[in-house]
């Protein structure tokens, strides 16, 4: 199972910026955490969601999504969001999860 820590949200912050769109975390009133702008490419999430929260609100948008153009994106990129459509987030690679550990560890 994938840990929702900020450097997985730097991941999905940098997939969403490959695939076109501007996230911006601002305050305001969501019933759902976020909002998209009058159908551009612009997500606001609230400002005042902790980690966990801000990915599940991302991971939630892409889901949603039916017309993401993956032309553009790096193969891990691609295979990150083939993960999060089909909702395998636990079958990422252990490399990425190695990845993730040294991250950590050297922020220690």
């Amino acid at each position: 199972m994938i840990k929702f820590t900020k450097h997985f949200l730097k991941k999905l912050e940098d997939l969403l910026s490959e695939l076109g769109f501007v996230l911006r975390y601002e305050k305001g009133n969501f019933q759902s955490g976020y909002c998209l702008v009058e159908h551009r490419n612009i997500l606001v999430v609230n400002k005042f969601f902790d980690t966990e929260n801000r990915i599940q609100v991302i991971l939630e948008i892409i889901q949603q999504r039916d017309n993401l153009n993956e032309s553009l994106l790096a193969p891990k990129s691609k295979a990150l969001l083939k993960n999060i459509k089909t909702g395998k987030l636990e079958n990422l690679s252990t490399e990425e999860e190695i990845e993730n550990k040294q991250t950590e560890e050297t922020k220690n």
